[in-house]
């Protein structure tokens, strides 16, 4: 599934482009030490995000296609406010993550991009299961994954190293026939 473009009532996912405003955008919410304290990495340069549009350029080409990372944009403005990751697992499953800038906290767009995701995963690529990790002390992200269905499913102890150092996670997991879809999502291919 090449372009993808989905559409909710505030955000859409669509695919990064080569173009410096994209990588600009990857790098403000990459570059943030706030934003990234969460996250399996550390603050990451323009380089590093210059690096990281091309590979997801690459894996977008590629088939079959087991990654996408895509642009999370304002739809009223084109302004990229993050990021959506989705990798299949097996025939049936799929792992999702997302970050987004931190001016954009508290809005409800963390919810919309994970309703976005699911909407990727189960109706655009037939997934069964989607889960997502979180860090323990990311309790934001924990509420924002409940308000889309997940449910916690267990908790993997010093499974993600990070600068030296283990991290804990926490499992949530939705299945297709849990997913109530808010209305206003749209998946076509651009």
């Amino acid at each position: 599934m090449h372009p993808v473009q989905i559409r909710g009532p505030r955000l859409a996912l669509r695919e990064f482009t080569a173009a410096d405003t994209d990588t600009d955008a990857l790098q403000g919410i990459f570059g943030d030490p706030e934003t990234v304290l969460h996250l399996p990495f550390g603050t990451r340069d323009r380089a590093t995000c210059e690096q990281l549009v091309a590979g997801y350029l690459k894996d977008a080409a590629t088939t079959p296609r087991t990654a996408y990372a895509l642009a999370v944009e304002r739809r009223d403005t084109g302004e990229v406010v993050g990021t959506a990751y989705l990798w299949t697992s097996g025939e049936h499953a799929g792992v999702i993550g997302y970050a987004l800038h931190r001016g954009s906290w508290g809005r409800g767009l963390g919810s919309e991009t994970v309703h976005l995701l699911c909407a990727l995963g189960f109706r655009g690529l037939g997934r069964h299961r989607l889960t997502a990790d979180r860090e323990p002390l990311n309790e934001a992200s924990g509420r924002v994954l409940e308000k889309a269905g997940f449910t916690v499913e267990g908790y993997a102890r010093e499974n993600v190293l990070v600068d030296g150092e283990w991290h804990d996670s926490v499992r949530h997991a939705l299945l297709e026939y849990e997913w109530q879809p808010p209305e206003g999502i749209t998946l076509a291919e651009a």
